[in-house]
């Protein structure tokens, strides 16, 4: 994304991940029609945009409904607008999605194995399904595992846990959030076996 707010994506066009409407490679940067992109996700067959008007947009292959538009395996070459005028933050895994919303709800979708998606299942979602809580200021998903953190400092986890990513001193998988302790957190970021935070006290 530039500073003028315009889109430009470059390379393999397999499944249309590029936005061109086509599936042809591109080795030098082209352009995604529109100029009110702000906020750009993406892996290896699909991308997430958010507008400046906060609407969301998806396209590449909707591999296990990680587009999150109620389908899944179709594949779209050009931008398609998911449901929603106030998503704020957005985030992909390799085959699960999340998001937050101007309300401070948190949304996923996609492939829920080990309950990634933290709705108290491991049903897979092609649509999002909100995370419990209207206090969210970012979530994050890796491959089989998420977090989040509140906006009053506290940082939650859940998914997979087999390598203890979770922080919880065990290796039991979650699928709901459950707490690390302190209140102090500020941001998060997850990887595909382990997990890192910020906090605000140095």
């Amino acid at each position: 994304i530039k500073t003028d707010n315009t889109l430009w994506m470059w390379g393999n066009n397999e499944r249309g991940a590029l936005g061109q409407g086509n599936r042809t490679l591109y080795s030098s940067p082209v352009q995604v029609p529109g100029t009110t992109w702000e906020q750009l996700v993406t892996n290896q067959f699909a991308a997430m945009c958010v507008r400046t008007d906060n609407t969301m947009w998806v396209w590449g292959q909707s591999t296990v409904g990680i587009l999150g538009l109620n389908e899944n395996g179709t594949e779209y070459e050009s931008p398609v607008q998911l449901p929603g005028t106030n998503w704020r933050a957005i985030n992909i895994g390799r085959e699960c999605a999340c998001a937050t919303k101007t309300d401070n709800t948190a949304w996923a979708w996609g492939a829920n194995e080990f309950g990634v998606i933290g709705i108290n299942d491991t049903s897979d979602y092609s649509s999002p399904k909100q995370i419990p809580g209207t206090t969210w200021k970012d979530v994050r998903s890796g491959n089989l595992e998420s977090g989040g953190v509140k906006t009053d400092g506290t940082l939650w986890v859940w998914g997979k846990n087999a390598g203890g990513q979770l922080g919880q001193n065990n290796t039991t998988a979650y699928s709901s959030p459950v707490q690390i302790p302190g209140t102090t957190w500020s941001s998060i970021s997850v990887s595909d076996e382990f997990m890192a935070a910020l906090k605000t006290d140095g």
